[in-house]
């Protein structure tokens, strides 16, 4: 838990940033990465079970899956670790999580491959509720990288 405060503006609701994950996550992250097939995938799954609150590591996890019902699954371990996260990190429910900040990604990709899974498997009702949560979140959503 930090105790940095959330920012607050009297022209806008307050914006959250999480902090950025540990050096040597980051680096197993981008070990497990730069790998190939198939391992490359149980690297990432790797990572994500040694470090468990790592957003990134369940988002790329995510991106990884080898259908559609593991991905779903890891996008939902890091929107619901992200929560937690934000929660911990001073967000009360509402305020901006903008992608603009690089340390906040891990749980927005997180989302944003839940909402397009979700719509994958026919469970519109949820790929349009986490849509509009990324636009609540970030008014300039989707970002270029993801369009």
């Amino acid at each position: 838990m930090t105790d940095r405060p959330v920012a607050l503006s009297t022209t806008g609701p307050p914006e959250t940033v999480l902090d950025p994950e540990p050096t040597g996550v980051r680096a197993a992250l981008a070990a497990a990465l730069s790998g190939s097939g198939p391992e490359r995938r149980d690297a990432v799954a790797a990572v994500a079970a040694g470090h468990p609150r790592s957003l990134d590591a369940w988002a790329a996890l995510g991106d990884l899956g080898r259908d559609a019902t593991e991905r779903y699954a890891a996008y939902r371990v890091g929107y619901h670790r992200g929560l937690d996260t934000l929660r911990a990190s001073g967000w009360r429910g509402s305020g901006y999580v903008r992608w603009a900040h690089e340390s906040n990604r891990g749980f927005l990709r997180s989302l944003h491959g839940l909402a397009t899974v979700a719509a994958v498997i026919g469970e519109d009702d949820e790929a349009q509720r986490c849509e509009l949560f990324l636009r609540q979140l970030d008014p300039a959503w989707p970002p270029s990288e993801l369009a």
